[in-house]
Formats: structure tokens, sequence, C-alpha cells
């Protein structure tokens, strides 16, 4: 009977208790509520920081990304303006291995209409091919195929060959004193340098 009692007690102070606790959680106190306001802060500050090294990776991450992106960019502007420029260059040039093939036939129709004779047979001839001879030269110059001139000039390494250098009086050095083989421009590159003798 004893124990009955004292099992009774026993349970009311547990339900007792229980709506305490219950009270408690529905009306909190001021201390309860700080208590639970604080490890709330503690989690939204812990996540806030995450979220700040998060966003701290992104942006590096960004940042790479678009200097990589400026540096592929510039990259392929400079190929296309290189591109560019090589096709130009290969349109302007592009005669360049006739007219250096054509020249050598120029140099022989030039000796040829040098020649000096009494045949009046050989004379006709030399007069046609001086003609053909006026026409190849013009027609060199219609596509920028110009003569050097080399004689009585200063020597230019850029578009003179010197083969011999000849002592010549009233004549200063480095002056063109005979011109060999003629030299022939294409446009602004060489296109064969005159070969000279040079005053010493």
């Amino acid at each position: 009977m004893e124990n009955n009692r004292y099992r009774e007690e026993e349970l009311e102070n547990e339900k007792e208790q229980e709506q305490e606790t219950e009270i408690v959680n529905e009306q909190p106190t001021e201390d309860v509520k700080e208590v639970k306001q604080s490890k709330k802060d503690k989690k939204l500050n812990k996540k806030i920081e995450e979220l700040e090294l998060l966003n701290e990776e992104l942006n590096a991450k960004l940042q790479n990304c678009q200097n990589e992106m400026l540096k592929d960019r510039a990259e392929l502007e400079n190929f296309k303006r290189r591109t560019n420029e090589e096709r130009i260059k290969d349109r302007k040039y592009a005669l360049q291995e006739f007219l250096t093939d054509l020249i050598e036939v120029v140099d022989i129709f030039d000796r040829a209409v040098r020649v000096t004779t009494d045949d009046e047979k050989l004379k006709k001839y030399l007069v046609g091919f001086s003609m053909i001879n006026t026409q190849i030269q013009q027609l060199l110059e219609n596509y920028g195929v110009k003569k050097i001139e080399a004689l009585n000039k200063p020597f230019d390494p850029t578009i003179h060959a010197a083969i011999e250098t000849i002592e010549k009086e009233g004549i200063e050095a480095g002056i063109v004193v005979e011109e060999v083989v003629t030299g022939y421009m294409y446009k602004d590159r060489v296109l064969r340098p005159s070969m000279v003798k040079v005053s010493a």
C-alpha cells in the first residue's frame, strides 16, 4: 500500500515537470530565449563564414577564367592579324619566284642586244631582240620590278653585293665604280642584289 502511494506521488511529480517543461517551451523565459538565439546566431555565423569562403573561392575562379579568356582572345586576335598579314604578303609577292626566273632571261636579252656586228642580217635580228627586250622590261615595270641604280652611288649592302674593291684616284671610298650584274627590286623587296665593284 505504501509502495503504491509512493508510486502515485512519483507519477504526479513527473506530470508536473512535463507540464512545466511544456509551459517553458510554449512561453520561454528571457534566459531560455537568449540561449536559443545565441545557438541560432552561432549556426548562422558559421554558415555565413562558410558561404563567404565559398564566395571568395568562386570569385578567384571567376577571375582566373576571365584572365584566361582575355589571354585566349588576345592570342586569337594576334593569330588573325598575323594570318591576315601573311595572306596580304603572299598576294603582294605572289610573282616573286617567277620574276626571279624571268630576270635571268632578261639578262640574256640584254647581253644579246649589246652585241656589235657588221652583218646586216644579224643587225635585223638584233633589232627584233631589242624590241622584245624593251617589251619585257616594260612588263617587269608594270608588275613592280625596277632596276637598282648602282653606278656612282654609295655602296649599300642591303641592295648591292660587292665582288671586288678597286682603288681609283679622285673617287672616295665606298662608291660603286662598276656594275657587273644588274640588280632588281620587286616592290619593296630585293629581287636580286647588284653585283658591283667598289672603290677602296
